[in-house]
């Protein structure tokens, strides 16, 4: 501890050279004898080695470095020197040793290679590992640089329902509930509706939030609980709705280049791959890129959705993201605004990730016209009552607008160059896992 109590962290040793401070934090393995030890700590912001000379402690304290098991909680006082090979790393010449608890010597969690069902059953401790907190503070890095970025420019947080009386587009994959005696209610797939409400008061606004899908997907992209971030913009057309994801995108990939190293390298991440796709984004059709990868080789027809596979081989060929722009009307979700120079397309696109990974952020410009989107919600047989709130936004002062979403643990995965979306979320929740 300082003078004045506040606490020293791993990350900040650089600052506290030949003094003698205190960590509280976590031991995660050992090596030594008798004499000396060297002690691998982490403390939630990093890791570190301490070294312990067996000559400058009690016998008490020489007994306890014999005994520390993996995981033990303690507290550990020494003076911070720099690494005699290494340049911007420190340890920690230990000159007392504490006690918090002595983790159980069967620490289930070893270094020899474990099954992923194996590390899923036990997530609440593999969390611990490098990798995977490596994973959630990058995650956190997204996040918090998401929200930076709306704040700069001129974007307010609001907070959309979890319970809704409907869909964005059905309710044939949401989870349904009996809501008191007023009939069923769904866990939200999106809070976009709402935030359409939003801009008509505020201007531009995003959410943050959990959203729930019930397929029985089992891709390596989807999960049955995830974290959404979608946003709206009121006197915004799906061009300036592009730029607007572009520099979103950008600005994130440059706060994890920046503050993340050390996360990105335990990761063993191609950083020279995330830098390429800060380079301008590449903008195509829905009908150019079918042509290209029918060019390639797949089997997607004219008007049809690109699927997972068409995504991976059509992303495996280029370093920057890439806009899909203006899909088939008869595939995109009702409220999209219909092209109009060729009502058969819409006035949307879909953001593909580089190295593969495929969609990270879907949006659109909005159906701003009463008269279509009555005329949408009809054809789609959705119930009129329900969305009668919806239309009413567009009797009362209505506006061109647009807006998208992007799912936090496929930007998660695509940037942390995860095989699996899995990894990206602290506990993942499936159709076949739901603990821990």
């Amino acid at each position: 501890m300082t003078e004045n109590n506040q606490k020293i962290l791993i990350k900040d040793l650089k600052n506290h050279i030949d003094q003698e401070i205190s960590l509280s934090g976590w031991l995660y393995n050992k090596r030594g004898n008798g004499k000396l030890y060297f002690l691998q700590f982490r403390d939630g912001s990093g890791s570190m080695q301490a070294i312990v000379d067996a000559s400058k402690l009690t016998q008490d304290e020489i007994d306890l470095c014999e005994k520390l098991t993996l995981e033990s909680s303690i507290i550990i006082t020494g003076i911070v020197a720099k690494h005699p090979k290494f340049e911007d790393i420190f340890e920690l010449q230990v000159t007392k040793i504490k006690l918090i608890q002595l983790a159980d010597h069967d620490y289930p969690i070893s270094k020899k290679e474990h099954g992923i069902d194996f590390l899923l059953d036990h997530r609440h401790l593999w969390l611990r590992s490098p990798r995977q907190w490596a994973i959630q503070r990058i995650r956190d890095t997204i996040i918090r640089s998401s929200m930076q970025f709306f704040y700069q420019n001129n974007f307010i947080k609001f907070d959309s329902p979890i319970l809704t009386p409907n869909a964005c587009e059905g309710t044939t994959e949401l989870f349904e509930i009996e809501y008191f005696d007023m009939g069923k209610a769904y866990l939200s797939q999106s809070g976009q509706l709402y935030l359409e409400a939003a801009v008509m008061s505020l201007g531009r606004a995003y959410d943050f939030g959990p959203v729930f899908r019930a397929e029985k997907s089992k891709t390596r992209r989807h999960l049955t609980e995830f974290w959404m971030l979608d946003a709206e913009a009121a006197f915004v057309d799906y061009i300036e709705n592009m730029d607007i994801q572009e520099n979103l995108i950008k600005f994130i990939l440059n706060s994890v280049l920046n503050e993340n190293k050390q996360e990105l390298k335990i990761l063993e991440r191609n950083i020279e791959a995330l830098e390429k796709a800060t380079q301008p984004f590449i903008r195509k059709t829905h009908q150019e890129v079918v042509k290209e990868l029918q060019e390639m080789g797949s089997d997607i027809k004219d008007m049809e959705d690109l699927g997972a596979d068409d995504e991976t081989m059509l992303m495996n060929k280029y370093q920057q993201p890439m806009f899909v722009t203006k899909y088939p009307t008869a595939i995109k979700a009702f409220y999209m605004k219909r092209d109009p120079k060729n009502p058969d397309f819409v006035l949307c696109s879909d953001l593909l990730a580089p190295e593969g990974y495929g969609e990270i952020i879907g949006g659109s410009q909005r159906e701003d016209d009463y008269n279509q989107l009555l005329q949408r919600i009809k054809e789609h047989n959705l119930p009129l009552d329900q969305f009668q709130w919806y239309l009413d936004l567009r009797k009362y002062g209505s506006v061109p607008h647009s807006g998208f979403g992007y799912g936090l643990e496929r930007l998660v995965t695509w940037i942390c160059g995860l095989d699996h979306v899995r990894e990206s979320i602290p506990f993942p929740r499936t159709p076949y896992r739901l603990t821990p």
